[in-house]
């Protein structure tokens, strides 16, 4: 399995961590979040609002539906549950 390319910014507090053991950590955490950004994930914890219809979708289904879409439309928007 490749790992994605992707940019970290990783705060060490300890500055005698040698590169082999940074080089470990960015791999473990590139791996958790290789299981957790997932579109299931992203459904669970947000919701679309669309203002054309008044409505709120949190129905995962519909949720990847509209996502996968190439743009949403005017006044649908996007929103973390939290």
């Amino acid at each position: 399995m490749k790992t994605p390319d992707r940019d970290l910014l990783v705060l060490v507090r300890d500055e005698y961590m040698n590169e082999k053991l940074m080089e470990k950590e960015l791999e473990q955490l590139n791996k958790m979040l290789f299981h957790y950004e997932t579109i299931e994930k992203f459904c669970s914890v947000h919701e679309i609002f669309d203002l054309n219809k008044y409505k709120i979708v949190d129905k995962p289904n519909l949720m990847q539906q509209l996502i996968r879409q190439k743009e949403l439309k005017p006044f649908q928007f996007v929103s973390n549950k939290n």
